[in-house]
């Protein structure tokens, strides 16, 4: 029962974390620190998070490679928001 428990609450977070990183692009749209086109490219990259996560918690068990996956898909959605905000930036 415990175990179930803990998968459950890691899944749950990385929903927040997927609704997080959303949240975040989206403000940096709004703020034109994003072109269209980057957004869009961000935004689909958030569907894709957001099917693996659900295929993820469809048999109610995470496998560590799922669990694996997710954490790089979002690191990686991360980095390329960072990237796409800093590429309009004037030194």
């Amino acid at each position: 029962m415990l175990f179930l428990r803990i998968e459950t609450v890691h899944a749950q977070n990385f929903t927040s974390q997927q609704r997080t990183l959303q949240a975040t692009i989206k403000s940096a749209y709004k703020s034109k620190k994003l072109t269209a086109k980057e957004y869009a490219k961000l935004l689909e990259e958030q569907e894709i998070i957001k099917t693996t996560i659900l295929k993820a918690q469809a048999d109610g068990v995470m496998t560590p490679d799922e669990k694996n996956r997710i954490h790089s898909k979002l690191t990686r959605a991360r980095k390329r928001l960072a990237k796409y905000k800093t590429n309009r930036e004037i030194y």
